[in-house]
């Protein structure tokens, strides 16, 4: 499995495709599996701040969950192959679960109630899905209030987990808590995903999608993602310099 660099961040050089028959043969090995899903935003951040690097580089399987990725790798002359959507894989990979003994889900994220909606839909587009167990996203993420979740996502006996709490939350919460779960092989940082299951956000229209512009949809559904927004021309700038540099940031 090749790996590209994208600023100090490897990726996995991987289709849809190819991502849900590396995740399905992992978690049928028992092999325990981290999925994490930056997009540019996300990469940027972790130059920003270096100490992310660590953290988002120890998943497992890293997939690039945004056209900024995308066009990073195509000006660094490393293109990958395809944007994998975090969304998507984690609905596909649900369809994937109903279709199989043995496996259940559990949905960890999202405002209270929102992640019982989203186990709702899914079941329901996916008769066959069991879904183990619901946890909001509103709770500390370290001491008492942290180690009753990890339990009660231990004693539902699932083995996937989506965790839906942003980043870098969510792979913060994972790095910290996979040794926790020994019984959870696929452990997959989603972010806003439990949101869109529960139909309390939704995608871009396939148009936006495809021509890369799912980023203008969101800025016009929400104005006042401007601030965050402005995170894409500094990227798409720093990584022409970063290249200009020799692979060096300064």
């Amino acid at each position: 499995m090749s790996r590209i660099n994208i600023r100090g961040l490897d990726f996995d050089n991987l289709t849809v495709a190819e991502t849900l028959e590396l995740l399905t043969a992992r978690l049928e090995s028992g092999e325990q599996t981290a999925l994490f899903t930056p997009n540019s935003e996300i990469v940027q951040a972790c130059v920003d701040d270096p100490s992310l690097f660590s953290i988002i580089g120890s998943g497992d399987v890293v997939i690039p969950d945004g056209i900024g990725v995308i066009k990073a790798s195509r000006i660094l002359g490393t293109p990958l192959k395809e944007k994998v959507a975090g969304v998507v894989i984690g609905e596909k990979m649900a369809e994937i679960l109903s279709q199989k003994e043995g496996h259940s889900l559990f949905l960890l994220g999202g405002k209270p109630g929102v992640a019982e909606v989203a186990a709702g839909n899914l079941t329901k587009k996916y008769p066959g899905l069991r879904i183990a167990g619901v946890h909001d996203g509103y709770f500390a993420k370290e001491g008492p209030e942290n180690d009753a979740v990890v339990e009660e996502i231990r004693a539902s006996g699932a083995d996937v987990l989506y965790v839906c709490l942003g980043v870098p939350a969510q792979e913060k919460w994972v790095y910290t808590n996979r040794s926790s779960l020994p019984a959870v092989k696929l452990l997959a940082g989603l972010g806003g995903s439990v949101d869109v299951y529960a139909g309390a956000a939704k995608r871009a229209p396939k148009i936006f999608i495809d021509l890369g512009l799912e980023w203008f949809y969101r800025l016009l559904k929400e104005p006042k993602r401007i601030g965050r927004m402005m995170n894409l021309p500094r990227f798409y700038f720093g990584t022409w310099m970063y290249k200009l540099r020799g692979g060096k940031e300064k």
